[in-house]
């Protein structure tokens, strides 16, 4: 944590915003806040400069075309990457995750150049995954099992360099066949699930703050999220 407060990124959400993503930026204050701990959060559109000060950086989802436009104006502008080398926090999901990978489809499954930050490359699946996904933590992270909604038609493999965020219980999750869903690699986390993806998995909000401030924080009272999360995990897994 850079000074007495997380500052929070929300990048671009006039073109990676397609799934309620601001939902994570939310979540990631009142957790905050619970703790006593002072936030703010910037919403950058794109044509503005990436700050070079973030604790936390947010990438949503969004169609092709924004996708593309945020992969080249993310580029030019160099300050999400030098982020990621001061070890900052990245979360960034469906084409946010992409985007932040070496490589992903574009409009014709065409490689386009991403920002290179996570080992991963995406290209086009051969059909859509949509529905309710389910998967189990890598056990370093100490993160209970995570819910989420995919809608995506990305295959994307990890490279030896990040590792896979969870192993897929139900749904497609990366889409490359391996039974994976999402990557991470240092402070750097991507994922296909919405949801949004933190208010479904507060302990995953939890990680990330942890990793901004450096150091463990106090638990919470079980809230609204940690039911919604077993109701969305009963959901999907009880035998029907």
């Amino acid at each position: 944590m850079s000074s007495d407060r997380i500052k929070i990124v929300w990048i671009y959400p006039d073109l990676l915003s397609t799934y309620g993503d601001q939902g994570n930026t939310i979540v990631l204050e009142r957790r905050a806040a619970l703790r006593d701990i002072p936030t703010e959060t910037v919403h950058l559109r794109s044509d503005e400069p990436v700050p070079d000060d973030g604790d936390i950086y947010l990438l949503g989802g969004g169609e092709d075309r924004p996708q593309i436009l945020a992969a080249q104006r993310l580029r030019a502008d160099g300050g999400l990457t030098g982020a990621a080398r001061r070890n900052a926090v990245i979360f960034a999901v469906c084409a946010g995750y992409q985007i932040i990978g070496h490589e992903f489809g574009g409009e014709e499954g065409q490689p386009l150049p991403g920002l290179g930050i996570l080992d991963i490359r995406s290209g086009r699946g051969a059909q859509r995954a949509v529905g309710e996904v389910v998967g189990d933590v890598a056990a370093e992270l100490n993160v209970p099992r995570i819910t989420g909604f995919e809608n995506h038609q990305g295959a994307t493999t990890i490279g030896p360099d990040a590792r896979p965020l969870a192993k897929v219980v139900s749904g497609v999750g990366n889409g490359d066949g391996q039974g994976f869903e999402g990557a991470y690699a240092g402070h750097t986390l991507g994922t296909y699930m919405h949801g949004p993806a933190l208010v479904r998995n507060p302990a995953l909000a939890d990680l990330l703050l942890t990793w901004a401030v450096g150091m463990e924080l106090p638990p919470l009272q079980p809230s609204w999220s940690e039911r919604l999360r077993e109701e969305r995990l009963n959901a999907v897994l009880t035998p029907r």
